[in-house]
């Protein structure tokens, strides 16, 4: 029945309206053909028995719900051509909702309840707080604003429920229920209520049973087995009062509107994982182990890749050795003669070479009294010190002028100063030592020092080259040649350059090279490759992380269907329910790999307290990594429960709610 005065526009049209359900194999037809008209600012009840529809069609006339056939009119605007995000506007702007079950959220105030609608209609947080506490005041709840609805009465509820729907001023107040769930007394007051509110020129439509409830409104709707069976007027024939002003409340601007949901979903998120400490602290921890162990590998290998670099530095910075022969145990090498000192000049003066230094070597008997050792009598210039990185422990190193004359100056390591001075307690500095029968200076004692290749317990003496040739060995041939490469020089091509170098002035290949800067990278690369491999072994644990996240977010989904229903009937729009889930999942893995990034600390000063061999040497880039990587482990596994929470039908997830 059209009830619509002739030559005005109705608020509200459904013509034609069906709404069917899928039931099993068949269908389920709740409203059949309906043909209804409201005007602006009448006061409507439409009542039925249990099961005749009259709530599935409230919730078609509220946009929760869209009909199987027919069209929907709300201000001239067909429903059926409107987007989610549409729906989403329209339920914010023009209806307010009053539950039987209050359906507010447990987590939030009175006054952050009210709120609610106002944050996704863009209202400033200063402009929705003033109006959602003067609501309350005007319905008698102002010493009630920082009450949880557990501390409220039912009739002290239904007041927060309607100054929730009144928040964004809404011209159409759908009451489901209103006095159900209250005492007479409560009943009559939220009556009085809406009496209120349409004599102030709202459409206010009442869906109840209660004939007594029904009789308050001017015009009764009866509904039976989906069919309008009576549109009749109750009371004197009035006029509907003036429609009530909607213009809407100054929103704000630009970024700032799109900034409030941000807020309120960080807000609702923080929230919900107090509400759940244990459940939180418990999807939190496969991404904390994760984390830490992430951040902890690769600070491990990092300590142990200076490690390693730092004992390679001690076999001498950057440098080439050449030896003869043609290759590590060539027999002939001993008869290779060509390795001589011009070609240690020689290459001194190439640009790529900061210094070279011929070396001969042999092995020889050292004495000092009755105390005798065999040692590695070790011919080198003055340059070889700074070329291998040696250091003084005392005493000085042989110079130029030394090697020059010939002189038979000799500095000792540490080990033949164990193995000779010790004992006999006499001060290794300017002591004669012999070395087979050749006497010599002790001048200087090197520093313990890495032995490369070589076993570290071997003794080792250093003496001018051109004194071990002539007085030693009697031959100029040399064993090696040590070129310190200059720093801003690539070893590989300084190899290359040497190669050809001497090839060309010996006629031949007749050396070979072992450059410590492959051997540096090679060390180096291996133990990247095994930090990555162990890495990549922790990964697994933010990835088990993940997803516990995404389970547990799919949890919280179906135990939120209730808040979800009743954000989108307040006008929340699907964006806004995926941004608010996936925010939370965000926040727990962003503070989980907080947490991670905090044990892992921990765990670098515990090795330091132990006294572990091994540094953690942390990067701010790996805990940057971590952080991102946990965020994205939010994002990816938080997605799909946002998603279906998205995707929820409103009428579906208030249906739910009230099981």
């Amino acid at each position: 029945m059209n009830d619509a005065d002739a030559g005005t526009a109705p608020l509200i049209a459904l013509e034609g309206v069906t709404r069917a359900y899928t039931s099993g194999e068949g269908t389920v037809t709740v409203l059949r053909s309906l043909d209804l008209s409201i005007m602006a600012g009448e006061m409507v009840a439409i009542v039925g028995a249990s099961g005749s529809g009259k709530s599935t069609l409230m919730n078609i006339l509220g946009c929760l719900d869209r009909p199987s056939e027919g069209r929907y009119r709300i201000a001239g605007r067909d429903v059926a051509q409107l987007t989610a995000d549409e729906r989403a506007s329209l339920r914010s702007a023009h209806f307010g909702f009053i539950f039987q079950r209050y359906n507010l959220l447990a987590e939030l105030t009175a006054l952050g309840n009210v709120e609610m609608p106002a944050i996704y209609a863009g209202l400033s947080p200063g402009t929705r707080r003033a109006r959602a506490a003067a609501l309350l005041g005007r319905l008698g709840m102002a010493s009630r604003l920082a009450h949880r609805p557990g501390q409220l009465s039912g009739g002290q509820q239904q007041r927060v429920s309607i100054a929730r729907a009144l928040m964004n001023d809404a011209e159409v107040i759908l009451a489901d229920e209103p006095t159900g769930a209250l005492d007479r007394h409560s009943g009559e007051e939220v009556l009085r209520i809406l009496d209120e509110l349409n004599a102030e020129g709202r459409t206010v439509i009442i869906v109840t049973h209660d004939m007594n409830v029904a009789a308050r409104a001017r015009r009764i709707i009866e509904i039976d087995d989906g069919r309008i069976v009576d549109d009749r007027r109750s009371g004197a024939d009035r006029a509907p009062p003036p429609a009530a002003s909607t213009a809407p409340a100054a929103t704000r601007p630009g970024w700032r509107r799109k900034l409030d949901p941000f807020r309120e979903a960080f807000r609702m998120a923080l929230m919900s994982m107090n509400a759940h400490r244990l459940r939180t602290g418990l999807t939190m921890l496969g991404i904390v182990i994760g984390v830490a162990s992430v951040v902890c590998v690769v600070a491990l290998g990092e300590g142990s890749r200076q490690r390693v670099l730092a004992n390679i530095s001690e076999l001498g910075t950057n440098t080439i050795e050449i030896f003869a022969g043609k290759d590590f145990g060539d027999t002939r090498s001993g008869k290779i003669t060509t390795l001589v000192a011009a070609d240690a000049e020689q290459l001194a003066r190439q640009p790529y070479v900061a210094a070279a230094t011929p070396t001969v070597s042999t092995q020889s008997t050292v004495r000092l009294g009755a105390k005798e050792a065999s040692a590695l009598v070790n011919g080198v210039s003055e340059r070889y010190f700074a070329a291998k990185g040696t250091k003084l422990a005392r005493g000085s190193f042989f110079n130029a002028a030394s090697v020059t004359s010939r002189a038979l100056d000799v500095v000792i390591d540490e080990n033949t100063r164990k193995a000779l001075f010790d004992t006999a307690g006499v001060e290794p500095i300017g002591t004669v030592v012999l070395i087979g029968t050749v006497p010599a200076r002790v001048v200087g004692v090197t520093q313990p020092q890495q032995g490369g290749f070589g076993s570290s317990q071997n003794l080792s003496l250093y003496l001018p080259y051109t004194a071990v040739q002539t007085r030693i060995l009697g031959s100029t041939a040399l064993r090696s040649i040590t070129l310190k490469i200059r720093d801003d020089v690539d070893s590989a091509y300084a190899a290359q350059e040497v190669t050809r170098f001497l090839t060309q002035r010996h006629g031949s290949k007749d050396f070979f090279i072992l450059n410590t800067d492959d051997i540096r990278r090679t060390i180096t690369s291996t133990t990247q490759t095994m930090t990555l491999l162990i890495a990549a072994i922790a990964v697994i644990s933010l990835v088990v992380g993940g997803i516990g996240v995404m389970n547990i977010m799919l949890v919280s989904v179906s135990e939120r269907v209730g808040e979800i229903g009743v954000r989108m009937a307040v006008g929340a729009r699907p964006v806004d329910i995926l941004q608010q889930f996936l925010t939370e999942a965000v926040m727990v893995c962003l503070l989980g790999g907080a947490v991670g990034v905090g044990l892992a600390l921990a765990c670098g000063v515990a090795f330091s307290l132990a006294g572990s061999p091994f540094t953690l040497i942390y990067s701010s880039g790996s805990i940057l990594i971590a952080l991102t990587c946990s965020s994205f482990i939010g994002v990816a596994f938080g997605y799909l429960p946002a998603r279906n929470a998205a995707r929820l039908d409103p009428v579906t997830a208030l249906t739910n709610s009230r099981q």
